[in-house]
């Protein structure tokens, strides 16, 4: 036998003594429950992984949830807004008229207060001026037939203190 036949006889039999050795101190046994254990591990890593998973979808939903209720929430308290403002605007608005229509008829009142009281000034400036052109008229007509009246009535006392 050559060299190289004898050095591959020696491999074989070192390798079929390794496997041996390795079979009676149960080997294969050892890397199954490696392997067992490690695939058992992964599993329930997995199934962990699927809670996890089955959590975070309910948490989702629930979050979901609590958006949409929130937006219905938000949108009802705009709404009620909107509508309170329209009921100030339009309370206002009636405040806005009616002080306009008070402050009108103030002033129509005032108006018509100043309308008699100018009626006033000029019927008394009228009856004043009457009465004064009456006097001076009547002064013209008294003083002349007065003086007639006074100075007759002077002679016939100075005559009667004569006599």
């Amino acid at each position: 036998m050559d060299a190289t036949s004898l050095a591959t006889l020696w491999a074989t039999i070192a390798l079929i003594i390794f496997l041996g050795v390795a079979i009676y101190i149960k080997v294969p046994r050892l890397i199954a429950k490696a392997l067992d254990a490690r695939a058992a591990r992964i599993s329930s890593e997995l199934d962990e992984a699927r809670k996890l998973r089955d959590e975070a979808q309910q948490l989702l939903g629930q979050y979901q949830k609590k958006r949409k209720e929130a937006e219905q929430e938000a949108a009802a308290i705009v709404a009620a807004a909107k509508r309170e403002a329209e009921l100030l605007a339009a309370d206002a608005h009636k405040k806005t008229e009616d002080y306009v229509i008070r402050r009108t008829a103030l002033a129509e009142q005032k108006i018509g207060q100043a309308e008699r009281e100018a009626v006033a000034e000029v019927r008394a400036s009228a009856v004043d001026i009457a009465v004064e052109a009456a006097r001076a008229l009547l002064a013209a007509k008294v003083d002349v037939k007065a003086g007639a009246d006074l100075f007759k009535a002077s002679l016939a006392d100075v005559k009667s203190k004569m006599n």
